[in-house]
């Protein structure tokens, strides 16, 4: 219990801290002409789904992968609210914590974590290069594949499949059948949710 408590509170730091970093971004980028339209970050619950998130790694999982988790949070965090306030990923906040990623795998002889990148992020560069940015940008396509080291080739592949359905859905229930759509909050929060069920089962 006390180790789901705690797990939950550096969670809830690290997706704070994300919050922050993201804010901060998001002053200093001006609104492009060809974003979509703007909208307003849900801070306290993808702080609330950080904490969750830190409950369940503090007690089914590795005290190394805490750490790493946690960063991906946060950055998962910042990422939703960049994309949804102009519309773009930074790359500070996915390749930063990929990179981390590889290190960590290499260092331990994981040499599948590239096929775990790769298998998402082919369809969604063919995608983003087909559309010339407009569709689907290569800041989700670098997302993508840190999903995929994270969750493991088969629960990415799911998890963006769902987060595809429920972008195109939501959008044409507001009414928006054309036009750009912040696909990044979709991402992350199927990495988000994944997340737990890959550590439990």
């Amino acid at each position: 219990m006390i180790a789901a408590v705690l797990g939950a509170v550096f969670f809830a730091v690290a997706g704070y801290i994300g919050s922050l970093l993201g804010a901060i971004l998001v002053d200093r980028i001006p609104p492009l002409p060809d974003a979509p339209p703007q909208q307003k970050a849900p801070v306290p619950l993808l702080i609330g789904g950080c904490a969750i998130i830190g409950a369940v790694m503090a007690t089914h999982s590795a005290q190394s992968q805490i750490l790493m988790i946690a960063i991906v949070c946060a950055a998962l965090v910042a990422i939703w609210i960049t994309d949804a306030r102009r519309g773009i990923v930074p790359d500070a906040f996915t390749l930063v914590p990929l990179g981390l990623l590889i290190v960590a795998a290499i260092w331990q002889h994981e040499w599948r974590v590239f096929l775990a990148a790769m298998i998402p992020f082919v369809p969604f560069a063919i995608t983003a290069m087909l559309s010339k940015g407009r569709g689907m940008g290569w800041g989700d396509v670098k997302l993508v594949a840190l999903g995929g080291i994270v969750l493991g080739p088969q629960i990415a592949v799911m998890a963006f499949a769902l987060a595809c359905f429920a972008a195109v859905a939501i959008s044409y229930r507001k009414g928006r059948k054309s036009g750009a759509i912040a696909f990044a909050p979709y991402l992350a929060c199927a990495i988000g949710l994944a997340i737990p069920i890959e550590v439990l089962r």
